[in-house]
């Protein structure tokens, strides 16, 4: 099963609430399942935000669902759909590069940001969501800073980050499980790099 059948299926089980469905139609109208996760660092290919998306609600849930404590929709609206502001974000483009071992010069793709609604990242991203579907405030909480310390209102010195992990702990969850995602198990996912 590739990733998109797979966010899918595990969309479809787990994301029950008003809305879902419409959401998943419109995502399925945007380059979602296509796209990259970055410009050229993890999942910067073909596919990797799916990729991307479905590898952190895995780490969220095998290292930080509770039984009983937690709620598995909530875990999948967050691990899946954190990053759906990357959606209609990249646009391929080409660059020459100097072939080290050869000395020619090579037509190579890169991926390039082309942000049509610069709304910000995680604010984008729950601002995209509840145009289809209500998010529980630790859900909107979640999603807005999942970016941790990387996040631009965190670098300048915002201290709202610190309240939301506080009161929201699948905030913290969410931001750990990217991070892991991200920096350990998606080392290598870069076209770009290769």
């Amino acid at each position: 099963m590739g990733y998109k059948e797979e966010f899918i299926q595990i969309y479809q089980d787990k994301v029950t609430r008003e809305g879902s469905q419409q959401f998943l139609e419109w995502l399925q109208k945007t380059d979602f399942f296509t796209a990259p996760a970055s410009s050229k660092y993890h999942c910067a290919c073909l596919g990797g935000l799916v990729q991307h998306s479905v590898k952190v609600y895995q780490v969220m849930m095998e290292k930080h669902f509770v039984q009983g404590a937690d709620s598995e929709e909530s875990f999948a609206i967050c691990g899946l759909l954190h990053d759906v502001c990357k959606a209609q974000f990249y646009k391929e483009s080409f660059r020459n590069v100097k072939n080290e071992q050869t000395g020619s010069w090579e037509r190579k793709p890169f991926y390039q940001i082309e942000d049509l609604f610069p709304y910000g990242h995680g604010e984008k991203s729950v601002f995209l969501i509840e145009r289809f579907l209500r998010l529980k405030t630790s859900e909107a909480m979640a999603i807005r800073w999942h970016m941790g310390g990387f996040d631009d209102a965190a670098r300048g010195g915002s201290f709202a980050i610190s309240q939301a992990y506080e009161k929201y702990p699948i905030a913290v969850k969410l931001h750990l499980a990217d991070l892991e995602s991200t920096y350990l198990r998606e080392q290598g996912t870069s076209e770009v790099r290769k």
